[in-house]
């Protein structure tokens, strides 16, 4: 099992920049794929951003955020980033970080609930 704890949300204006950091402990954190998901208050959880296993040769981005926003990772440290540029003010939401063992982007991108871990969120404010 894995615990997640999300931090570096906050208040920023709108074409600002943020960087999300998730720190993982538990089993092997190069094992897990990881992602980003959002909601935004009063709307339902999205994905937003994942990234494989390993190296994470592999990321996926919902469109609405392809272009803007970067996800990466450093096994190291145990941690996975979201780079977050050009905010917009609906890009308001919690943000969560998840993991699961496996990395499907078809079926994260679907089923915003679709990771097996979870952390607690950190919000993200966008002011217009």
């Amino acid at each position: 099992q894995v615990q997640l704890v999300e931090s570096g949300g906050g208040l920023v204006q709108a074409g600002g920049s943020l960087r999300l950091s998730c720190a993982a402990s538990g089993r092997t954190f190069s094992s897990y794929a990881m992602g980003w998901f959002r909601q935004a208050p009063g709307k339902e959880r999205e994905f937003v951003a994942a990234i494989s296993w390993g190296g994470g040769s592999n990321k996926y981005y919902a469109d609405s955020v392809k272009g803007r926003f970067t996800i990466s990772r450093d096994n190291a440290k145990n941690t996975v980033y979201l780079q977050m540029n050009s905010l917009k003010p609906e890009d308001t939401a919690v943000y969560y970080c998840a993991a699961d063992l496996k990395y499907s982007e078809t079926y994260y991108s679907s089923h915003a609930y679709g990771m097996a871990y979870w952390g607690k969120g950190t919000l993200v404010t966008v002011s217009s």
